[in-house]
């Protein structure tokens, strides 16, 4: 964050921090096989040493997207966060994919759009990669769709693109950035 003061907005009073890491623990529980030989008191212990990455992911659970340890990064040390959510997260969508889209709609702006969205929760937007990646692990976006990160080759046409899950097959689409739907949202990825 840009701004001097994000330390003291960014914080989570005692007790949301204790809600959240409850609830984190308790989705990492219930789901192992998204994260097989990783241990939560290391996790924890992780996220209780980086306060601002328990913002982050208190910003995605608030918008309904579940995060869940998905990965561990033995390069970086860092564990890997995910939106889980089945569904794209319902406080995230109705958005356009960055400001530029926004700005060139005339008529019927969304409220928000999908890049700054994710920057001011601290996280980024899944590549199709990394979403490809969660489908493994579940079946995910089967009623909705999510923005991911879009290559600067498309982007600089227009287009932006999104996945979803459709007939047991993950389907990687195109549309204008300036578009958006009530069933499309963005699912996003911390690292800590």
């Amino acid at each position: 964050m840009t701004h001097s003061d994000s330390n003291h907005v960014n914080e989570l009073l005692t007790e949301q921090r204790e809600g959240l890491l409850q609830t984190l623990k308790s989705r990492f529980e219930k789901n192992m096989n998204r994260h097989q030989g990783l241990e939560w008191a290391s996790i924890q212990a992780k996220l209780e040493a980086h306060t601002e990455k328990l913002w982050s992911l208190h910003e995605m659970e608030k918008t309904g997207g579940e995060p869940d340890v998905v990965d561990y990064d033995n390069k970086t040390g860092e564990y890997i966060f995910y939106d889980c959510s089945a569904e794209s997260p319902k406080g995230r969508r109705s958005v356009c994919y960055d400001r530029e889209a926004l700005e060139s709609r005339k008529e019927h702006k969304p409220q928000n759009n999908a890049i700054e969205m994710a920057a001011a929760m601290g996280i980024e937007l899944l590549t199709e990669e990394q979403y490809r990646e969660l489908q493994k692990l579940g079946n995910f976006d089967l009623k909705s769709s999510s923005w991911v990160k879009t290559p600067d080759s498309i982007r600089k046409l227009g287009g932006a693109i999104f996945c979803d899950r459709r007939y047991d097959t993950v389907f990687m689409y195109h549309n204008g950035a300036e578009s958006y739907y009530a069933a499309r949202g963005f699912r996003g990825l911390l690292r800590v």
